[in-house]
């Protein structure tokens, strides 16, 4: 894909699944089942233990039935790593212009962690395709909202609050998409082994999100 199809199916498909895991044992599961679901942009953080390898077993497994993304990345060699591995996006929850120079080198999808106004224009105008608000939990879906204001050129991704149910409240406040972690990746069901739970967050998303 190039970096136009990837920012495009980000922008279409409206949601990123953030996956943490302690183990990547069950990946493969945790994986198939939010697809099922209907969510196919999945960012896989670097706290996964055995994570380049994790996102090359990923990468082999599903191929392009799902966009996979790489987050957590605080250096230009991780990113690097990822992108080599079969990542097409790579995730900050900071922003660091290296790593984003690192990554539009690659002619791939970069998106760096903002908080600030300042912060968001400066990672845009070095070339993000998306900044991601982060923790937007404290920020809340009025200061998204705010900022577009006078800056309505950014495209942001808020992540930290989003939840199945109110993830089209932030898109319809001015995000591009959402990111979306143990709302829809329930730990609990995990360790059970209740895949399909995962299936039917997924499912209540997209209908919340009014995708198919």
């Amino acid at each position: 894909m190039t970096r136009e199809e990837i920012r495009n199916t980000i922008l279409q498909r409206k949601v990123v699944a953030v996956v943490r895991m302690k183990n990547s044992e069950q990946l493969l599961k945790v994986i198939a089942a939010i697809m099922k679901g209907g969510v196919t942009g999945i960012e896989l953080t670097m706290t996964i233990p055995n994570a380049i390898q994790s996102i090359e077993i990923a990468a082999k497994e599903f191929g392009d039935d799902i966009l996979l993304g790489v987050g957590s990345v605080t250096t230009p060699s991780v990113a690097l790593e990822a992108i080599n591995a079969g990542a097409k996006f790579v995730v900050s929850p900071i922003y660091k212009p290296d790593v984003v120079a690192a990554v539009t080198a690659k002619n791939l999808v970069v998106i760096p962690g903002g908080f600030t106004p300042t912060e968001i224009q400066t990672a845009y105008e070095q070339g993000a395709d998306f900044v991601k608000i982060f923790p937007a939990d404290n920020l809340g879906m009025s200061f998204i909202k705010s900022i577009k204001a006078p800056l309505p050129h950014l495209k942001v991704i808020p992540t930290g609050g989003v939840t199945l149910n109110n993830a089209i409240d932030w898109i319809n406040h001015g995000a591009s998409a959402v990111g979306i972690g143990t709302a829809l990746v329930d730990g609990k069901a995990i360790e059970s082994g209740n895949f399909n739970q995962l299936t039917e967050n997924a499912k209540k998303l997209c209908a919340n999100l009014g995708i198919n």
